[in-house]
């Protein structure tokens, strides 16, 4: 049932409903234009924390060979930390794996289709989303906690630090959740609530100011065209569409899940009122329509445009979803706790659990985190705890596993193509695999 064992922590600050008629005004750019480095040591910087600003992006062509930089220098504490972490994920290995990766260096591994890409940054950065450019393959945006935002202009074999720390607010830690480009109109979202947006290609960027009533916070940003518009989702299921680029918004849905939920409790949907949860999983097909997981994973809700609700699916398996998302041919995959994998049997929303087929993985127990596919969808890719890579090439009833990833001390959360031969894994720790292609 839906509402059976929903988590009931209050919230800390109650939030204003949104309406599917009303506009949030957007704060106006300024003309305060910065210049941007490449280093990323803290220095002072304005308050920008109610006015946008526009700042332009200067990599410092010749910081590898400025003599006269100041040196980079790793605390003992990091030091200390990266050291244990090392050590504890080589001790846990194999003997032959163990002096396999020693062999081959920190950096390295043993894959026929991925290789880790070393990045400038601090040990316990979460790489949480990646991006290209429609207008330039080549380059692209990658975007972390500890509002961590590289960028590559080679496809993402290397990538610099980019600083946007005079776009934001002093003594905040910004999670930056989503990046998204259509041409060279980006867009980037986090948390606390930032909007950052470039119609560049990213060489200068503007912060747009977000209603401090906005339900929940930004965690996925869509741009739709490369004329302004673009669509924000919240984790309190509150989406937005903007068309002059986000100088106004408009509400798609007339409330937030929490309100639906508690008020389709009494038309026969089965539960507890009073729910408070928000999803911990969103997902959107190129037509425009959603999923959202529960952040408990019992159940999930589906939305298309030109509905004015969030649409309740009730799950009767014990077993709890992990993630889900929509394949290439329109269905949906879910991955449940305890590394499962399943497929509904037709496109579309399913109406029950039974219609759901499981594929047949040896996740030896670790659990799944995430599913991508190629533009084609002739392979699937999935990722998961303890550098756990599987691949699929029958659209996901066989899979088999990437052993060359094993030696990879990190949990894979992300994994995402932007072409048939360009594809990338995100995990903690700032981990980042780029694909390859098949070596055999």
């Amino acid at each position: 049932a839906i509402m059976d064992s929903l988590a009931r922590a209050p919230k800390e600050t109650s939030v204003a409903r949104p309406h599917a008629h009303t506009t949030a005004s957007m704060i106006a750019p300024s003309a305060v234009t910065f210049t941007a480095s490449a280093a990323r040591a803290p220095r002072a910087r304005p308050h920008a924390a109610r006015r946008a600003t526009t700042m332009a992006m200067k990599p410092n062509a010749d910081a590898s060979v400025d003599t006269d930089a100041p040196a980079m220098r790793v605390s003992r504490r990091a030091l200390a930390t990266k050291t244990v972490t090392l050590a504890a994920a080589l001790a846990a290995m194999p003997a032959d794996r163990r002096a396999r990766a020693l062999e081959l260096g920190g950096s390295s591994i043993d894959s026929s289709f991925w290789e880790q890409v070393e990045l400038p940054l601090e040990p316990g950065v979460i790489l949480l989303d990646i991006a290209f450019t429609t207008s330039d393959p080549n380059h692209g945006f990658l975007l972390g906690t500890r509002q961590t935002v590289l960028e590559t202009k080679d496809g993402g074999k290397t990538w610099d630090a980019r600083d946007l720390s005079l776009l934001l607010d002093d003594d905040v830690n910004y999670r930056f959740n989503s990046v998204s480009f259509t041409g060279n109109e980006g867009w980037i979202i986090g948390k606390p609530a930032v909007l950052l947006h470039t119609t560049d290609g990213g060489v200068n960027w503007e912060r747009v100011g977000l209603s401090p009533r906005l339900p929940g916070a930004p965690v996925l940003i869509t741009a739709v065209k490369d004329n302004g518009t673009a669509e924000m989702v919240t984790d309190e299921g509150a989406i937005y569409f903007t068309s002059d680029a986000a100088r106004n918004w408009k509400a798609a849905v007339e409330e937030t899940v929490s309100a639906t939920l508690n008020r389709t409790v009494s038309s026969g949907i089965t539960g507890a009122s009073y729910y408070t949860g928000t999803f911990s999983n969103i997902a959107r097909n190129d037509k425009g329509e959603y999923l959202g997981l529960s952040s408990r994973g019992n159940f999930y809700m589906s939305w298309a445009p030109g509905q004015a609700y969030w649409q309740p699916h009730n799950r009767t398996s014990a077993r709890r979803v992990q993630s889900m998302g929509w394949r290439p041919d329109g269905g949906i995959w879910e991955l449940t706790r305890g590394g499962g994998i399943f497929f509904s049997e037709q496109t579309g929303m399913p109406e029950e659990d039974s219609e759901f087929v499981e594929g047949k993985i040896g996740s030896r127990g670790f659990g799944l985190l995430d599913l991508g596919y190629s533009p084609s969808g002739k392979t699937f890719w999935t990722v998961g705890g303890s550098g756990s890579v599987f691949y699929s090439n029958d659209q996901g009833r066989t899979w088999k596993r990437d052993r060359g990833t094993d030696d990879v001390a990190a949990n894979l959360y992300t994994v995402k193509f932007q072409g048939e031969n360009q594809g990338f894994i995100l995990g903690n720790d700032g981990v980042l695999l780029r694909y390859t292609g098949s070596k055999n």
